[in-house]
């Protein structure tokens, strides 16, 4: 069974940390043809926050928020997400966990093309086994502007129409943590920017955590701050960020390796 970690107050209140990881390795491969991944990464992230992650191909940024997520086990470590550690439970209770406490949205959308806009959003409801509030559903694709797209099926949609869907998908069911691995990597300039916007409005007006891998320096300046990955190891942080301080960082990445953010 999951563990519970610190509370705030007397324990009935919500989890001081949204996201918390402690030295969290991750190793892929045997002997010499060994890939450390993540190498004792220690972070902790605030709730009704939005970070963004970054770093150059190979630096553990998508293996980081795969094991976050619960998607994948790290060889290593603590993973909580809303104080709750998901690391030595049972795959029933971390896919049952994953289903109600944590929204995903990738670059890829995963809709079920022959469901529609309405039908793919209540999936993970569907699938969690939990009851469906319609007027909550019209409700959250009508907040994503997809109000009047609700019988549409997935190939009626622009790309970035789908990965609108894919948000309201995220927020049905309410959860307190949504990781987004590059969110924005397949949509036009114009598309991206209005998902962005939908991101810091789960954050800002509902709430939620966002943790959201990208490869581009304007994606990550929506974000509250960024954290920066190389070699498996975070290597810095930048809070208000803008595109070319996000640009600049970059560039530099190997001056400096930060152990605990």
């Amino acid at each position: 069974m999951f563990r519970t970690g610190s509370r705030e107050g007397h324990g009935t209140g919500p989890a001081a940390e949204a996201l918390r990881l402690v030295k969290v390795t991750k190793v892929y491969g045997t002997a010499e043809n060994a890939v450390t991944a993540l190498h004792e990464v220690t972070l902790g992230l605030g709730r009704g926050t939005f970070t963004a992650v970054m770093g150059p191909s190979g630096s553990g940024k998508t293996t980081l928020l795969h094991c976050a997520a619960g998607l994948d086990r790290p060889d290593s470590g603590i993973v909580r997400v809303d104080g709750t550690e998901l690391t030595g439970g049972d795959e029933t209770a971390l896919t049952k966990f994953r289903r109600g406490r944590i929204g995903f949205v990738f670059q890829q959308y995963n809709l079920l093309e022959t469901l529609t806009v309405a039908q793919n959003t209540v999936l993970p409801l569907k699938l969690a086994g939990r009851r469906v509030d319609r007027k909550r559903v019209r409700e959250v694709l009508a907040s994503v502007g997809l109000g009047d797209r609700l019988g549409h099926r997935p190939g009626e949609l622009s790309g970035g129409q789908r990965q609108r869907v894919a948000i309201a998908r995220a927020l049905v069911a309410d959860p307190p943590v949504i990781f987004a691995d590059e969110p924005t990597g397949a949509l036009d300039t114009r598309s991206a920017r209005d998902v962005l916007r939908l991101l810091q409005q789960a954050v800002r007006v509902h709430g939620r955590t966002v943790v959201m891998v990208t490869h581009d320096p304007v994606a990550a300046s929506y974000a509250d701050a960024v954290l920066f990955l190389a070699d498996g190891r975070l290597a810095g942080r930048l809070d208000a960020p803008t595109p070319d301080a996000v640009a600049e960082r970059l560039a530099h990445l190997g001056d400096a390796v930060a152990t605990e953010v």
